[in-house]
């Protein structure tokens, strides 16, 4: 007796059209990602569909700053750094930057002429301040920073710039937590500018990142050790671009419809609560500076942006001296 075959079989007919539905879309998803590979190496077309709210963006127009020789970090005085992403470098002699202004850092790549020891001296006050570019003072000389001339006007007063350009508060996190235990400040001051908020939100800037999420009641750190670029590169070379374009996409969206504001805010208080806690934990007393971006500057009062509003409300939460 002949036993038919069993109907949940499939057939020759279905079999071939499974391969070739499969084969189609292969085709299709290798077309897209050419075109996305297009999309993303034209210097042009890549200017007007990427934004600074996505990491996607930063990573891709890095990536193109690269391939066309261009050094792999924003300024001739930067040095990768595995737990930071990167660093003002050590040593730095009268470097002329920014269009004929002085740069010079000490060993350990604070600003300034100077060396600064980590043991202060007696009936010394000594101030640190941590933040991003405006805080280290970009298209400044050294004796035009803030910090430089915090210390020429308070006697008494030893003041030590560890501002990096383009760091977020996370990444100050992680540099007050390595800076404490050397210096010893009497007072952390943070110099804070909106833009740092959204940096904490971001894997990628300047260039590969860390950043932390919240996890239960702390913060939980990713991303190191940072790779260096070369590392980075060879890595970056097998991912989708085509994926690269959704997420840019999505990201607008969750920006504008989505709750990435509420997002950033809760991230940018558990992050900005840790270091005053922790800079108080170490002996010292934290601040927080809202520096006068853009508009601002030459404005006699100007209004406070809603980004300084939400800062200022958790430095007074915290009790923490918030300076305009």
């Amino acid at each position: 007796m002949t036993i038919p075959p069993s109907s949940s079989a499939p057939s020759a007919g279905h079999r071939a059209r499974l391969v070739r539905g499969a084969i189609l879309l292969l085709l299709v998803t290798l077309m897209l990602e050419g075109v996305a590979r297009w999309v993303v190496r034209s210097e042009s077309l890549l200017a007007r569909i990427s934004s600074p709210f996505d990491e996607a963006s930063w990573r891709l127009r890095w990536v193109q700053r690269h391939r066309g020789g261009e050094a792999p970090y924003a300024f001739s005085f930067d040095v990768h750094h595995p737990v930071r992403g990167w660093a003002v470098a050590p040593n730095v002699r009268n470097l002329e930057v920014f269009g004929g202004k002085r740069l010079n850092t000490d060993s350990n790549g604070l600003r300034g002429a100077r060396e600064v020891p980590f043991e202060k001296r007696p009936g010394t006050l000594r101030i640190a301040i941590f933040g991003d570019s405006f805080s280290f003072g970009e298209e400044v000389s050294d004796d035009e920073t803030f910090a430089h001339q915090l210390e020429r006007l308070v006697p008494g007063v030893e003041v030590l710039n560890l501002g990096v350009h383009g760091y977020g508060h996370d990444q100050e996190l992680l540099y007050l937590r390595e800076a404490l235990p050397l210096y010893q400040p009497d007072i952390v001051l943070v110099g804070h500018v909106t833009d740092d908020s959204m940096r904490n939100m971001l894997a990628f800037r300047s260039f590969a990142k860390p950043w932390f999420r919240i996890a239960g009641p702390g913060l939980e750190l990713h991303g190191t050790p940072v790779p260096t670029p070369a590392e980075f590169l060879a890595g970056h070379a097998w991912g989708s671009r085509f994926l690269d374009l959704l997420t840019m996409a999505r990201e607008r969206l969750l920006w504008r419809w989505g709750d990435r504001v509420g997002e950033t805010d809760r991230l940018t208080d558990a992050i900005l609560t840790a270091i005053f806690r922790e800079a108080r934990a170490a002996g010292a007393r934290p601040g927080i500076l809202l520096l006068p971006v853009w508009g601002e500057l030459g404005v006699a009062d100007p209004a406070p942006l809603p980004g300084e509003q939400f800062v200022a409300a958790i430095a007074a939460r915290e009790r923490v001296p918030c300076l305009v």
